[in-house]
């Protein structure tokens, strides 16, 4: 699939970063019909953020910095709840 460019760079849903810059969140291996349990899933999501928050922090995608800062925050306080929720059951 190629990304927003057309140009197939191999960051489909990193447009306009190489993909050099844009490494895997994690080196998280793909799902593949794995099942995850809640608490994995949960580790996997928490990664992904880190791994956002430091993208954004490294100065990547500095027109999106705003949203994807406001996507960051509201993915930590849904993450969170459900670890709250996961543990309380």
């Amino acid at each position: 699939m190629p990304d927003r460019d057309g140009e197939g760079t191999g960051t489909e849903f990193f447009p306009g970063t190489p993909a050099a810059e844009a490494p895997s969140p994690g080196g998280a291996e793909p799902l593949a019909g794995a099942s995850l349990s809640t608490e994995q899933l949960l580790e996997r999501l928490a990664a992904d953020r880190l791994w956002l928050l430091q993208q954004i922090d490294g100065g990547h995608w500095s027109d999106l910095r705003l949203d994807l800062a406001a996507l960051e925050r509201e993915l930590g306080q849904v993450l969170e709840q459900a670890s709250q929720r996961v543990k309380g059951s």
